[in-house]
């Protein structure tokens, strides 16, 4: 579980490790460590996931599947739906639901030889910055289990630095992938809008939500992402590309590429070490040639705003489904239709959930529709306009990927306005529908790991992957203390 996944991939193509042990270490290294760090809601099967192996390996043997990632185990987010296999967005309103079909990003991984060994722990419905607001219970960081591992993707950031499984699928809708990233020190990436399918994906901010890889490394996320991307008539939002081959982007060479440094990034608010390592990380790209700049990216203090009254504007509509009638939970004790859709909604939602339905209901209402949702629209395209604006000199943007490395367990819930606020860097990204990539940049004093960011125009993917496999090759991976301790030789 050492292995990076495409390392993994392969050693069992060349026949050192079969499928089914690389299977079985995954399911070893869940079973060490979950009491720890609760990475999972559901663990699959044993006997469904060996069997899963072993009819991967007879297709991995007649030559049938010959990709990168064939026969390497895989976690998934528990917002995407897996046939027959528990999906409950870590809510109680979804605790006993298993679909009767897989999401398209699911699918397009079993037909290259995934194996699934579970679903990863989250916030409630993607709604969190800190996977604290699970009604399963809080996920922690594997760095040290005192501090969160950051969310809404935190389970899957979590699996992945403590090597339960080589890489993991997250769902990233306001920097869900990239900032749990950062503080799991692992590698997490944000494809441009449509460029993974959202079919099977539990709608949070239609608009914003995007599925995207995690995993130890660069090289990995580029293989995963050319697996998951494709163009899918189901999803109004997919785009056809032409172009889904990421991996030829992998090459140390950052000669003469613009990457533009917003000040508005390195201001008030950002703690001392981390803009330490984002600023060392930069050099060590500027010593491979890359051109920086600093330049004054406006609008940031506005995203946060229209991020979030879009966000629960789109939540309180998409949640609205969920009302005890037609799957998934339902209150015992009622009176009419009416009070069940209250009791079950009331019983079923979190706090946070709910708090964000009743934010997205009034922004909606009609005394404040102008006022608000519209006036939010307006600033996301301001927003997209000042990155096109950007791109139009630069290559890339550099900057942190959270204002702060992982927070101590309990910290941020009892203030929600500092939880929002902890996405200031990512949430733009996504209103503009833009890729972005997290990448472990240093540690603080504590041994916390820092994530840096690295923001391409729409599409652009492949300088994303160009810039960062340049700085992954100047360091190391570092592994966390709790995926060493009880690794055995075999790993």
């Amino acid at each position: 579980m050492s292995l990076t996944a495409v390392e993994l991939g392969k050693k069992i193509k060349a026949k050192e490790v079969t499928v089914r042990e690389a299977a079985e270490a995954s399911l070893a290294a869940i079973e060490m460590r979950e009491g720890e760090i609760h990475s999972f809601v559901t663990v699959a099967d044993r006997e469904a996931v060996l069997e899963r192996a072993d009819e991967v390996q007879k297709q991995i043997d007649s030559g049938l599947l010959d990709g990168p990632l064939a026969g390497v185990p895989v976690a998934i987010k528990d917002n995407m739906c897996t046939e027959g296999l528990l999906t409950t967005c870590s809510s109680k309103i979804l605790g006993n639901f298993k679909p009767t079909y897989s999401a398209e990003a699911v699918l397009n991984l079993e037909k290259a030889g995934a194996v699934i060994v579970g679903k990863t722990n989250m916030d409630e419905f993607a709604m969190g910055s800190t996977t604290e607001t699970s009604y399963f219970g809080v996920t922690r960081n594997p760095w040290n289990t005192e501090h969160v591992p950051g969310g809404s993707s935190g389970g899957s950031c979590a699996a992945v630095a403590a090597e339960e499984c080589p890489y993991a699928l997250g769902s990233d809708t306001g920097g869900s992938i990239r900032q749990p990233s950062s503080f799991c020190g692992v590698t997490g990436i944000k494809p441009t809008y449509g460029t993974v399918s959202r079919y099977g994906l539990i709608a949070y901010g239609s608009s914003l939500d995007q599925i995207g890889p995690i995993a130890k490394d660069v090289s990995d996320c580029a293989a995963i992402l050319e697996v998951i991307a494709s163009h899918d008539k189901k999803d109004s939002t997919s785009v056809a590309r032409e172009d889904y081959r990421f991996s030829e982007a992998l090459v140390d060479d950052v000669k003469g590429m613009k990457i533009g440094i917003p000040r508005d990034y390195f201001g008030e608010g950002l703690d001392s070490e981390v803009k330490e390592a984002v600023l060392k990380a930069a050099k060590a790209l500027e010593a491979k040639g890359a051109v920086l700049e600093e330049f004054d990216l406006s609008l940031v203090e506005y995203a946060i705003p229209a991020y979030y009254i879009i966000a629960s504007a789109e939540a309180s509509s998409n949640l609205a489904r969920f009302d005890g009638v037609k799957y998934a939970y339902r209150t015992e004790d009622y009176a009419g239709l009416h009070q069940m859709y209250k009791k079950t909604r009331s019983e079923g939602f979190g706090e946070e959930v709910k708090r964000r339905i009743m934010l997205g209901s009034f922004v909606l209402s009609s005394g404040y529709y102008d006022a608000y949702y519209l006036k939010a629209l307006r600033t996301k395209a301001l927003i997209k306009k000042a990155f096109d604006k950007a791109f139009e000199k630069y290559d890339l943007i550099l900057g942190p990927a959270a204002p702060t490395t992982a927070p101590r367990l309990g910290e941020s819930l009892s203030d929600p306005i500092k939880m929002y606020l902890g996405d200031i860097y990512t949430i733009s990204v996504n209103l503009a529908g833009l890729p972005g990539i997290s990448v472990p940049c240093g540690a603080d004093k504590n041994g916390l790991p820092v994530g840096m960011q690295l923001i391409g125009d729409c599409f652009q993917e492949k300088k994303l992957f160009r810039a960062a496999y340049a700085y992954e090759c100047a360091r190391n991976y570092e592994r966390c203390p709790l995926a060493q301790k009880g690794a055995g030789k075999d790993e």
